[in-house]
């Protein structure tokens, strides 16, 4: 990414200068505005299901801010970064209004939940702040919940599903095929079986079952029952955080042997599975197996710093930062209104992988490439993060990119 700062500190003494002789005052308050810090809020789970994935975040936004204040800043300002656990919808809105009116932060990064993703846009929205959703894929964000001051990093459900339902469909575990599914019992898991369901019913199959599991169920012995006796072809899960990472391991203590896969998925939590639990194929925003320099130089920087490599939900936060940080330095300017248009127009973004990404004008949805990672064998995992492997780019080199996102038909935005 292109991190130039486009204006020396000489060249700004002799800019305020010249406007202090022709306004007569005013130089030291440019000079103080200029060396002010730009605050960034981080709001992101750190407690409950979601806070495995949430310390990612927070580490990867640490490390993007400390190279970025190394090269320079913002036209010179350094970055401070303010970060909160989000805890829950209501305490996430509560904490977003704090960062902005009382802390005055010029944006906000981050988030898992697709339901505080909605809490801290509507604040956002209110007072004319960007916020960039780094974890929340429900369609309805991109859609009839849409916000005219809220961009997505991370993708949609919709992006999830045509990715890895590609796979799906090769492996012919979908025509004619029926499936046994377990969603999260809250907006993502609501808006994530949806966009399965028409994906599955459009491709030829059925559900031998459907269950709502609540998000603080530890225990899937009852469900594991009902998969045993079903005898479906695929088991679907549409979970999130450590309930991806507790069901595995009970699949794997109750010996059953279908097909696994989901349609939502961090490698952290295969990561917590471990070798053996782990089984199935996935979709992933990004990975850190991806062969290309600027993912070895994140991979190895983050490594260096904390001792294991990094999972998708810390590209989201790594990547969210680095875009705004572009943004403002071209633009000379952490104006929201500003940046908003400016991205609106097609700004192009390093992503890290094959090719650039940007922000589709129509719903704020970056447009970039995912991957489904499928489980290796047991006796194939050679070290404790190294344990899958993975299609190529999804949509391929000759696709469109947004081939694999919602429709018009199928989420439609209306900014307020």
């Amino acid at each position: 990414m292109d991190n130039r700062v486009p204006l020396s500190r000489r060249g700004l003494l002799k800019s305020a200068g010249g406007v202090a002789l022709l306004a007569g005052v005013g130089a030291p308050a440019i000079v103080r505005a200029q060396s002010e810090a730009i605050r960034i809020g981080h709001l992101t789970p750190r407690t409950g299901f979601l806070g495995p994935l949430g310390e990612y975040g927070v580490m990867a936004i640490d490390l993007a801010v400390e190279e970025l204040n190394a090269a320079g800043g913002i036209n010179g300002r350094k970055i401070e970064l303010l970060k909160e656990d989000s805890v829950n919808p209501q305490t996430a809105s509560t904490k977003a209004e704090r960062m902005i009116e009382r802390d005055k932060v010029a944006c906000i990064i981050g988030e898992i939940s697709s339901a505080s993703c909605l809490t801290i846009a509507q604040v956002a929205q209110r007072n004319k702040t960007l916020y960039v959703n780094t974890g929340g894929n429900s369609d309805a964000l991109r859609g009839a919940d849409c916000k005219k001051f809220m961009f997505h990093v991370e993708s949609q459900n919709s992006m999830y599903v045509k990715s890895v339902g590609r796979s799906f469909l090769a492996a012919g575990l979908v025509k004619g095929k029926s499936w046994y599914s377990l969603t999260a019992d809250y907006a993502f898991g609501h808006d994530l079986l949806k966009v399965a369901k028409r994906f599955m019913e459009g491709n030829g199959g059925k559900f031998a079952g459907d269950e709502l599991v609540p998000t603080d169920a530890t225990d899937f012995s009852a469900y594991l029952l009902k998969i045993r006796s079903a005898k479906p072809d695929l088991v679907v899960l549409n979970l999130a955080g450590n309930q991806i990472t507790n069901f595995l391991k009970q699949y794997a203590e109750f010996g059953l042997t279908f097909p696994v896969g989901g349609f939502g998925f961090d490698t952290a939590l295969a990561w917590a599975a471990g070798k053996g639990n782990f089984v199935g194929t996935w979709p992933v925003v990004w990975h850190h197996l991806i062969d290309t320099p600027g993912t070895k130089a994140f991979v190895g920087a983050f490594t260096k710093k904390y001792g294991k490599p990094p999972e998708n939900q810390a590209w989201g936060d790594y990547i969210a930062m680095k875009i705004v940080a572009q943004s403002m330095n071209e633009l000379k300017t952490p104006d929201s209104s500003k940046l908003i248009e400016h991205w609106e127009k097609g700004a192009k973004f390093d992503l890290l992988k094959t090719r650039p990404g940007y922000f589709r004008a129509s719903d704020h949805q970056l447009m970039h490439e995912m991957y489904a990672v499928t489980a290796l064998p047991a006796d194939q995992v050679k070290n404790q993060w190294d344990i899958f492997t993975s299609t190529g780019p999804v949509p391929g080199p000759n696709e469109d990119l947004e081939v694999i996102a919602s429709t018009k038909d199928e989420a439609t935005c209306t900014f307020s």
